[in-house]
């Protein structure tokens, strides 16, 4: 990943290439397929929400595609109240079908840059950010979106993330990074890994997971777990203190 911060995908360029991704977004036996441990990912994230909070009735689903983790979640605690957000509105409107065919609770639909929408502080007792948070930029940026979303969390809820992770070491980095080339390369091909790591060098700017487990500590949370990791990928969260 050789391209500099600064000129990394805007927003809208981001946006732009999920309003044309809809379906691939909607399998939710194969979640995304370039996801390594894709399917195992969301039962981990959706059975740790269910066995920590299992009488919730907030969530709040940032950067929800088509909606595949919050469908796993209400197989599991429903009704619920959800709250999807996504830059992309077609993949709004297709979350928002999906899940209204299974769930009696409120659907509300938030299209927009999570850094930038207003939403009701301490009110989620759910919150998952699947595949959305290796879109931050600088330690900054990453901070004031883990503070956000800490801010939001009601007492006693909780946080999981399933993302693409980088490593804090270059020889481990470049190791993990052969191994997932190999698996790209499995599912389609020499050109399909190409053409994945040339959008991930363009669009993403993944962190280690140490670094986001000590930014969660960081910004409040005590109770921190790692559920998951393979190759480049991490499923891990965070649990706020009741009162």
């Amino acid at each position: 990943m050789d391209t500099p911060l600064n000129e990394k995908s805007s927003v809208q360029e981001i946006k732009k290439r999920f309003d044309n991704d809809v379906e691939r977004f909607s399998n939710l036996d194969t979640g995304q397929q370039a996801t390594i441990d894709a399917p195992l990912a969301m039962e981990l994230i959706t059975q740790a929400a269910a066995a920590n909070n299992p009488d919730a009735q907030n969530m709040l689903d940032i950067g929800c595609g088509a909606g595949n983790n919050t469908l796993k979640l209400l197989e599991q605690v429903k009704p619920l109240n959800c709250d999807l957000l996504d830059l992309s509105q077609p993949m709004l409107e297709r979350a928002q079908s999906r899940i209204s065919q299974v769930n009696t609770g409120q659907i509300r639909i938030f299209q927009g840059d999570f850094r930038k929408i207003e939403l009701s502080e301490r009110h989620y007792d759910v919150i998952i950010a699947a595949a959305v948070l290796h879109h931050l930029r600088d330690d900054r940026d990453w901070e004031g979106t883990f503070k956000k979303i800490y801010d939001l969390t009601a007492p006693g809820g909780s946080v999981w993330i399933t993302d693409l992770v980088s490593h804090e070491n270059e020889q481990v980095q470049q190791m993990m990074w052969q191994r997932y080339g190999k698996y790209l390369e499995d599912l389609g091909g020499t050109e399909y890994r190409d053409k994945v790591f040339s959008y991930i060098d363009k669009e993403d700017s993944p962190r280690p997971v140490t670094y986001q487990l000590a930014l969660l500590r960081k910004v409040g949370f005590k109770n921190v777990e790692i559920l998951h990791k393979n190759s480049c990928f991490a499923t891990f969260g965070a649990v706020k203190e009741a009162e």
